[in-house]
């Protein structure tokens, strides 16, 4: 079977996972390239791990015929014309989340996709993991009885104390939602299945924000995007669900997720992570009970989606992180903004069918 062949476009922080599980993991795929506009990025990850190639600009990514599928790792207001100009080049595209920095331009990706009939998918991948599938698999064998309710909730005081470079995620195509939203929300309707309409809340408490990581400590930032977000979202089995995510907020835990059933309430793990742990409530319990991992991945799988892409490439299936996901998903996360500053409800303008389930393979790193 053929192998497929991976260019990286982008190689900054998130990039360490995805070299790591990318070379060291998952089988079926090779990363033969990558290219950063700081050059000495993509020359240690190709001398660390072995890399063939290392592109002067983008564009010479594409224009390689030996190249597939390009893994776009960019920052968030970026993925839109790096993912774009792959397309147009004839190449498949995974991209790091969110599809784009605003509606109209994941509008256009997946209407490019359609057109081009290539594949276009995305993280986040963490849904793939063994906590939410085994989440997935206890709501849909019955174990809530039938979902009436969700509540998600990101909360933190923002990036500025320990990211190198946070002045992006208080810009264009960043804030709390765009940023962390994606995890919360893909695991939210691959649990619950597709959202009708949204009504959102949202403010920026705080018009600066000094920055107190290294090498930029005591830079100041402007804040250009809304850090204090609620959303209600109507699903399409008729559950109501709350998202909320914040930079604004002191708190002891950064997560909390919940489903609710009429049978009981599942307690989800962090949908930032691959793991749990599960906790279950019923009634004639009388108390929670861990539930054990019923799926591999339960560490950083970061690649997971790509892998599950190439895997479709090879075989012709589908795969699960695809564009209809992450178009839903930036779909919702934008009408909650668009809701506050209309002051109204939002229907949906895409709609969303969930994608089959994990399946376990003997093999780590080898998908079916």
């Amino acid at each position: 079977m053929k192998t497929v062949k991976v260019a990286m476009i982008g190689v900054g922080a998130i990039s360490g996972i995805y070299l790591e599980n990318i070379t060291k993991i998952f089988r079926g795929m090779e990363l033969i390239g990558v290219c950063d506009l700081v050059r000495e990025r993509a020359e240690q990850a190709q001398e660390k791990y072995q890399i063939k190639k290392l592109y002067e600009t983008m564009q010479d990514a594409f224009a390689d015929t030996e190249v597939d599928l390009i893994l776009n790792l960019t920052r968030p207001y970026e993925h839109y014309e790096v993912t774009k100009a792959a397309l147009l080049a004839g190449k498949h595209v995974y991209s790091e989340k969110p599809l784009g920095a605003n509606f109209e331009e994941g509008k256009a990706l997946a209407a490019l996709a359609e057109e081009t009939k290539l594949m276009l998918g995305g993280a986040p991948d963490t849904f793939l993991g063994s906590g939410i599938q085994t989440c997935r698999r206890l709501i849909d064998d019955g174990y809530i009885g039938e979902p009436i309710g969700a509540a998600a909730f990101m909360i933190c005081h923002g990036h500025e104390t320990w990211h190198p470079d946070p002045e992006f995620y208080y810009k264009y195509g960043g804030g709390p939602m765009l940023d962390m939203g994606p995890y919360y929300i893909t695991a939210l309707i691959n649990l619950m299945g597709g959202v009708t309409g949204v009504t959102g809340v949202t403010k920026s408490s705080f018009a600066q924000r000094t920055i107190t990581s290294e090498p930029k400590n005591g830079t100041m930032i402007e804040v250009e995007v809304p850090t204090y977000i609620t959303g209600i979202l109507n699903f399409d089995n008729g559950a109501v669900g709350t998202i909320f995510t914040t930079f604004d907020v002191y708190y002891k835990q950064q997560s909390r997720f919940e489903i609710y059933g009429t049978k009981g309430t599942l307690f989800v793990p962090d949908p930032n992570c691959f793991g749990g742990p599960i906790t279950l409530f019923r009634p004639e319990d009388g108390e929670c009970k861990e539930i054990p991992l019923l799926y591999d991945y339960k560490e950083n799988s970061r690649g997971l989606g790509l892998a599950d892409m190439a895997k479709a490439l090879q075989t012709g299936r589908d795969f699960r992180a695809n564009y209809k996901q992450t178009y839903h998903v930036l779909d919702i996360m934008t009408s909650i903004e668009k809701s506050s500053e209309e002051k109204r409800y939002i229907p949906l303008a895409t709609h969303y069918e969930r994608s089959l389930p994990m399946e376990n393979n003997a093999i780590h790193g080898l998908l079916e």
